[in-house]
């Protein structure tokens, strides 16, 4: 049978791979357009696999909040280039993952891999990012994802598609809500409160501490306030509440939220690709300068 122009571009419309491959595929089955669309579907699925164990490092931070702003999902969707990870299709794919986890609250990746990609399509998430995968070229995975409530109101912030913020509050209103995942894409707290600092990141930094006071020479009850006063610092700069404020250097984090009657329950930070290794950029200075200018 001949491959014509036009059976070549029917395969196109349906499958969205590129012409050679929609042209190949054919001529294995002789023309037969559903047998060639499985025939790239077994195809894609060896070549997303393959390209599964190559560092997606780039990609884009995702937020959908739901109608009445005390629910909202923050997916992080991963690829291989910035390129990729700044276009319209992996932005459309990651605010569809986004909807579903707001919408669906899937226990773990696994579950939320299962789910339709969205209530047209009989097509899973999983499908739809294997079908990328072979279309684009590059990695794409979808990293962590994560679900949070407010008593009140969240509160959201992103910077570019790189960083995103949910923060879940009690009391205040949207400008100051804002305001303060602005601080926290920026400064990078650990937790809201000293109360909530790790016991073992606490003991690990005090022992850190202690060994360089020791150093000095001093009187151990020298060094005792020595270390406290570390511990002190440190504590005031990993936690929400103790921060200098970003656009307000003068005030406390803690302090504004006192002022305004208002307490953070908790917030999520997301940065593309944290913790894997990759060239390094330092996207949270690009945010504290931009905060401070507003």
């Amino acid at each position: 049978m001949a491959i014509t122009a036009s059976l070549v571009k029917e395969l196109r419309e349906r499958t969205g791979a590129g012409m050679m491959e929609c042209k190949k595929a054919l001529v294995e089955t002789n023309g037969d357009i559903d047998g060639a669309i499985e025939l790239m579907r077994k195809s894609g699925a060896a070549k997303a696999d393959k390209k599964a164990g190559r560092i997606a490092a780039e990609g884009r931070i995702s937020i959908q909040i739901n109608l009445d702003k005390k629910n909202a999902a923050i997916v992080e969707v991963n690829c291989e280039t910035d390129f990729v990870g700044n276009g319209d299709e992996l932005a459309l794919f990651a605010d569809n993952v986004t909807k579903r986890v707001l919408n669906d609250k899937p226990n773990d990746l696994k579950a939320l891999s299962q789910m339709a990609i969205d209530k047209e399509s009989d097509a899973t998430i999983d499908d739809t990012r294997r079908a990328m995968v072979v279309k684009i070229g590059e990695n794409i995975a979808i990293r962590r994802f994560q679900n949070t409530v407010a008593t009140d109101f969240i509160g959201s912030y992103l910077h570019g598609s790189r960083i995103g913020v949910l923060v879940s509050m009690e009391g205040g209103n949207g400008d100051l809500a804002k305001d303060i995942a602005m601080h926290i894409a920026a400064s990078k707290p650990v937790c809201v409160s000293e109360s909530e600092v790790p016991a073992d990141l606490l003991a690990k930094e005090r022992d850190i501490f202690s060994s360089q006071a020791k150093e000095s020479g001093k009187p151990d009850n020298i060094i005792e306030k020595m270390v406290a006063g570390r511990v002190k610092k440190y504590l005031a700069e990993v936690t929400l509440t103790g921060q200098a404020f970003v656009k307000d250097p003068d005030i406390t984090v803690g302090q504004l939220l006192e002022k305004s009657n208002a307490k953070v329950s908790s917030f999520i930070r997301f940065e593309v690709g944290e913790g894997i290794e990759k060239q390094a950029e330092n996207f949270a200075d690009e945010v504290m300068a931009q905060v401070r200018g507003t």
